[in-house]
């Protein structure tokens, strides 16, 4: 049995991810707690994107109250409803571990500046239908989830 096919399920991405290293990206992603089900978000830069296929990951960090953070998420999960595209970085690396060890803030030079809040489309079907009802209900996907 392909273990990558029962980790993932049959999950097909209905266009493929249109970001990449040194953009800053806020990452929409499922949290079932108690049988309910809420949304959370991930915002920081792409500091690495590494695979290809179903075992593809990208790597996000972000810097919360003095302190780096970094959270990796499979390319093809099915917890992930969405992926925004808030600012395209223009970098010459496509490993940005440097971050790790920067004092201060350090800046990416933006690729494109006229061209920001770019959404990729919703994992599957299954989650397509979801999202609708919860629209249809008026549920706010974002609702007690704290910034950073």
């Amino acid at each position: 049995m392909d273990w990558l096919k029962l980790i993932h399920g049959d999950t097909k991405r209905t266009a493929p991810a249109t970001f990449g290293t040194g953009d800053e990206v806020r990452v929409w992603y499922r949290i079932l707690e108690q049988g309910k089900e809420r949304f959370g978000q991930f915002e920081g830069t792409v500091i690495r994107a590494r695979g290809s296929g179903r075992s593809s990951t990208f790597t996000v960090r972000r810097v919360t109250h003095g302190e780096g953070v970094e959270r990796c998420f499979p390319m093809d999960a099915k917890t992930i409803s969405k992926i925004e595209v808030l600012r395209r970085g223009q970098v010459r690396r496509s490993r940005l571990y440097f971050l790790r060890h920067a004092v201060g803030k350090t800046r990416i030079a933006a690729a494109d500046p006229g061209q920001r809040d770019v959404t990729i489309p919703i994992v599957n079907k299954a989650d397509d239908a979801q999202a609708e009802r919860a629209e249809a209900a008026g549920a706010n996907p974002g609702a007690g989830v704290p910034r950073g």
